[in-house]
């Protein structure tokens, strides 16, 4: 819930307020103060009477009606301050910075859990407890510094922790960015990371909000709100890039399956960005850099020319941009030997363009208009240091006047941050964005230009729902039989191997006829058949089946022998995993023992759609054996991308299914093919 008064509150009450600019009551009121806070501050001090010199009240009680009170007291205070505020005072948003709440007791989470009761009760938002506060358009609810540049074409920045949005923004202010707003929810007692984006999206009107959004999520709570109103923002224009912390601690869990291993809550959330079309992020500064390149305009193609006055630099950015996919091309020919006659002896335009330590700011003028006009390029990049020679406000100018006039995007690398550290100001000043370090910046350039985003597609998959549910109704949680899973396989037309079960010897010989030599033995029972020796290929003889099954049925847990044709292809796999909040967790990739050896899979949330599967099969780094090398026969990928749909149709059928595993399948050109499978159920 998200108030009016939150966003632009016409009184504003600080509960705490001091002139003690070292306590959270003092720094949030002199920001107010300071920052001109256009209504009215009133101040409880039960102390003072006259705190910053504003007239102060002894308490709550005392005040007038208020729009937005910030509670910088004692915890065991907030909920009679919240009761007084919002039933006698018509308060209708609260921020609260104290801590001492559910992060840190049982008697605490009390306290904010009667809070939260009393402001829903009164229609009231909240933000925290345990926050630094709130920044928009209108005011400047913080206790912390700095306070950024705040213009309404910057960037709405939601945060889990208030700390770190301390130390972005200080990263985020040394390249020149501007915000329009700045939520930090600290606890989320009643408004979190993904209220927020939809109070976001539901105000949003395109060339008139800010177009970017920079999260920072500690935990995702409801991912069924964060993917609709990411990708609702994202389709109206515009821009997300996040960071999700802890993903080292994901996984952790022991499993029972491939799929189970291979997928933790740390891959569902990297699947859900992937699908909302958010841009993830790993530190601060990968997160500042990619919302710098997003205030730009997107380079339409991947050809970027590298304009400098230092060689060193230049070659570390196009060593990591030709790495990730960006040309830097060769640039030659009249119109390169032309822009060479107005350098300087010794530059080179073959691209980066060099135009020496020396250049100066008519010559880049001059090279930007050729890269604008005659070269074959998509985007800009300038790098431009201080090298001693005088100061270098003139070509700030330059590369701010060109990036105002230029089609093709134009991004500023000032390198000198000490030597040109006023130019660098002067440049941010003028509304100029900046990247320090061009490593960071080819990185960051490269995520944003190779992130795809997916467009819902409507076209359905076709299962049989009834036969579905039957089984999985009359089911009980765990391993479903073999006969289960292949009823489960035809209700949703994945081809399967045909398969005969086997627990008797005398039933041996007529099934082995039925199935045809060679064929494939596989225990049932034991979940890694090959580690138990539970698997034999290339049966060819009655002989040899017969030893083979007397063996085979003396392994452990063994109930009776699967038998399957012998077929030949690529061994792939895909799978799912049921993750909790998120649903179901797709899987691709390499099959048979490679996926424990290589790892090389892919993921996707279900529901997943035909370019989000072409993707998965893709980008695997084993993809060039899918296509088939040196002669040996490749999978066709639009069965295997249909095996993946009907699994996660399959799973969107039955959402009991907890872990699921197509391993392998067999894929040659012509068709892919179910060898084995498993699919275990838990039902709520």
């Amino acid at each position: 819930m998200v108030t009016r008064q939150l966003i632009s509150p016409r009184s504003i009450a600080v509960i705490g307020g001091s002139d003690d600019l070292h306590k959270p009551g003092g720094t949030t009121l002199n920001n107010l103060i300071s920052t001109s806070f256009k209504g009215e501050i009133y101040v409880v001090n039960p102390k003072s009477d006259n705190v910053q010199n504003l007239k102060t009240f002894k308490s709550v009680e005392e005040l007038p009606d208020v729009d937005l009170a910030i509670l910088a007291i004692p915890a065991k205070l907030c909920p009679h301050a919240t009761k007084v505020l919002c039933k006698e005072k018509g308060c209708k948003a609260l921020i609260i910075l104290s801590a001492g709440f559910s992060e840190d007791s049982k008697i605490g989470a009390e306290y904010e859990r009667e809070i939260v009761e009393i402001a829903n009760e009164c229609g009231c938002s909240i933000i925290g407890p345990n926050c630094i506060g709130v920044i928009t358009p209108d005011y400047t609810g913080v206790f912390t510094k700095p306070i950024p540049h705040l213009s309404s074409d910057g960037i709405d920045f939601i945060s889990g922790s208030g700390a770190t949005i301390v130390f972005i923004l200080e990263e985020a202010m040394q390249h020149g960015l501007r915000f329009s707003s700045i939520f930090s929810v600290g606890n989320s007692a009643q408004n979190g990371v993904e209220e927020l984006l939809e109070y976001l999206d539901e105000n949003y009107i395109h060339g008139k909000s800010a177009p970017i959004k920079m999260l920072y999520i500690e935990s995702v709570s409801n991912p069924e709100k964060l993917y609709k109103h990411a990708s609702s923002l994202i389709k109206k224009g515009a821009k997300i890039c996040a960071i999700k912390s802890g993903y080292s601690q994901a996984g952790s869990r022991a499993a029972s399956s491939h799929t189970g291993a291979m997928s933790s809550p740390d891959k569902a959330v990297d699947a859900l960005m992937k699908k909302a079309g958010i841009i993830r992020c790993y530190s601060r500064l990968e997160l500042v850099s990619v919302a710098a390149i997003l205030s730009h305009a997107i380079s339409k193609g991947n050809k970027m020319a590298i304009i400098t006055h230092a060689g060193g630099p230049s070659v570390m950015l196009t060593d990591v941009l030709t790495t990730n996919g960006i040309d830097v091309p060769h640039i030659s020919g009249e119109r390169a030997d032309e822009l060479l006659t107005k350098l300087y002896p010794g530059s080179s335009v073959g691209n980066p363009i060099d135009f020496l330590s020396t250049g100066t700011a008519t010559q880049l003028k001059d090279i930007i208009d050729y890269c604008e006009n005659y070269f074959d390029v998509d985007s800009m990049c300038v790098i431009f240091g201080k090298p001693g020679l005088g100061d270098i406000y003139e070509v700030m100018d330059t590369i701010l006047e060109a990036q105002k006039g230029c089609k093709k995007p134009l991004f500023a690398l000032l390198t000198s941050i000490v030597n040109s550290k006023d130019e660098i100001e002067y440049f941010h000043n003028k509304g100029g964005i900046s990247f320090p370090e061009e490593v960071d910046f080819g990185s960051a350039y490269a995520k944003v230009f190779n992130t795809k985003f997916h467009t819902p597609e409507n076209e359905s998959i076709s299962v049989n729902h009834k036969a579905i549910r039957e089984i999985i109704d009359s089911s009980s949680n765990g391993y479903l039989s073999p006969e289960k899973i292949q009823a489960l396989l035809d209700a949703v037309s994945i081809p399967r191997a045909k398969e005969v079960i086997v627990s008797k010897e005398e039933d041996l010989q007529d099934a082995a006829i039925s199935v045809g030599f060679p064929l494939v033995m596989k225990v049932i029972g034991p979940v890694h058949k090959s580690d138990v020796g539970g698997v034999v290929l290339n049966v060819t003889n009655i002989e040899l089946l017969t030893n083979e099954f007397r063996r085979m049925m003396q392994i452990k847990d063994t109930t009776s022998i699967l038998l399957q044709p012998m077929l030949s292809g690529q061994e792939i796999f895909v799978g799912a995993k049921r993750e909790d909040k998120f649903g179901h967790l797709i899987m691709a990739g390499l099959g048979g023992i490679f996926i424990e050896v290589l790892k090389d899979i892919n993921y996707a949330l279900s529901p997943v759609s035909k370019s989000e599967a072409e993707e998965m099969i893709r980008t695997l780094k084993s993809y060039k054996l899918i296509q088939g090398v040196r002669g040996k026969e490749g999978v066709n990928e639009e069965s295997y991308i249909d095996v993946i749909r009907r699994v996660s149709a399959l799973c969107e059928a039955a959402p009991e299914i907890y872990e699921m595993d197509i391993n392998p399948l067999l894929g040659n050109s012509k068709v892919v093919i179910a060898v084995d499978a498993r699919i275990r159920i838990e039902k709520d």
